[in-house]
């Protein structure tokens, strides 16, 4: 028998929704049994629903029919969900309150006070929150949401540094793949040679709000954000893959490059994820070369799990600038749930 919990993935047609199914296809611990989207996909085979953008269509999703995205239309207890924000909302609470549970990639609950942004390498303890939030709520699901993509490497960078110095000040700017946006995503000739100093859906706000609540503290039931201050612009730039996040950091305790550097290098993060499939064994990983990260050549890192640091430097006006960049579909989009869900897993949080 296949001891695997049967998993449904919301919005699986998408461009996130088919890297959640390539990433649970042969997984360990989870099976995909479910795939929904919206209405007129309901009814097909996957495989005649799905533009299948990256390698080949896993051959156990391919033939199952495409479930409309309704709690009474899905059996599976563990659903992640790739919706898009104009619906992730009401679908995904409706799937909590029916018993769920929702892993979520949209940002519509991320900054309620009882639904927890986890990153866990960084704050697996903020799961703490969901008693409270099924008690606020009146459901026996949960919504467990991961991070935008963008703070998401941010917060990967900034973790180690904060822990051992503090945060006061952070500044940020990005350089955003275009898979980012989604497919079909972006034109092709408003981005090729060409750098978007914009990007839609509150993407600046969602930096600067996520990310004191990603380095925030779990106290007296209620999850208490970081007392730093964050200013994010954002660009879109003709990458495929891998958001490249250029920070200036101002530390409450004053550390020099080298520290910093060493700091960031010795970092493994929150041990509950040590040794899980999707988690790598070095989640901040350092470079002292000059012109790294690159997209090009360290998106893949650990299995595209791993955030690139480099170029770890003294900054003339704060304390210090660094370059972090990471895969953002993977980390930064289905992958951060695959390991939520496999951190809840191993602490019981799935257990019907």
């Amino acid at each position: 028998m296949d001891a695997r919990i049967p998993v449904g993935v919301l919005g699986a047609t998408g461009a996130v929704g088919q890297t959640f199914v390539r990433l649970l296809d042969g997984h360990p611990l989870f099976k995909v049994a479910e795939v929904a989207a919206s209405e007129r996909s309901a009814g097909r085979t996957y495989r005649e629903a799905t533009h299948w953008l990256a390698g080949d269509l896993p051959a156990d999703v391919a033939d199952l029919s495409v479930l409309p995205c309704e709690p009474g239309a899905l059996s599976s207890r563990v659903v992640f969900s790739a919706l898009d924000s104009s619906v992730a909302g009401e679908v995904e609470a409706a799937f909590a309150q029916a018993g769920a549970v929702v892993l979520s990639n949209a940002k519509n609950h991320r900054m309620d006070a009882d639904v927890p942004l986890v990153i866990p390498e960084v704050n697996a303890a903020h799961l703490g929150i969901l008693d409270a939030q099924r008690a606020n709520r009146g459901w026996t699901g949960a919504v467990v949401t991961n991070a935008n993509c963008a703070a998401t490497m941010a917060a990967l960078a900034l973790a180690p540094l904060h822990q051992a110095f503090g945060l006061r000040r952070v500044f940020v700017t990005t350089l955003q793949a275009v898979s980012g946006a989604g497919y079909p995503g972006v034109a092709s000739l408003d981005i090729l040679g060409n750098v978007i100093p914009f990007i839609g859906g509150d993407e600046e706000e969602k930096i600067e709000t996520e990310l004191p609540k990603l380095l925030g503290a779990l106290a007296d039931g209620a999850i208490r954000p970081g007392s730093f201050a964050v200013s994010a612009q954002v660009n879109r730039v003709p990458v495929e893959h891998g958001h490249t996040v250029c920070m200036s950091v101002e530390l409450e305790q004053t550390a020099t490059a080298p520290e910093a550097a060493l700091a960031l290098d010795r970092w493994r993060g929150d041990p509950v994820c040590a040794g899980l499939p999707s988690a790598p064994e070095r989640p901040v990983m350092v470079t002292d070369e000059a012109n790294r990260p690159q997209p090009r050549k360290d998106v893949d890192a650990g299995r595209g799990m791993s955030v690139v640091v480099g170029r770890v430097r003294p900054d003339p006006i704060l304390h210090l600038r660094l370059v972090a960049m990471g895969h953002n579909t993977i980390r930064g989009a289905a992958g951060g749930s695959v390991l939520n869900a496999e951190v809840m897993s191993r602490l019981g949080l799935l257990d019907g």
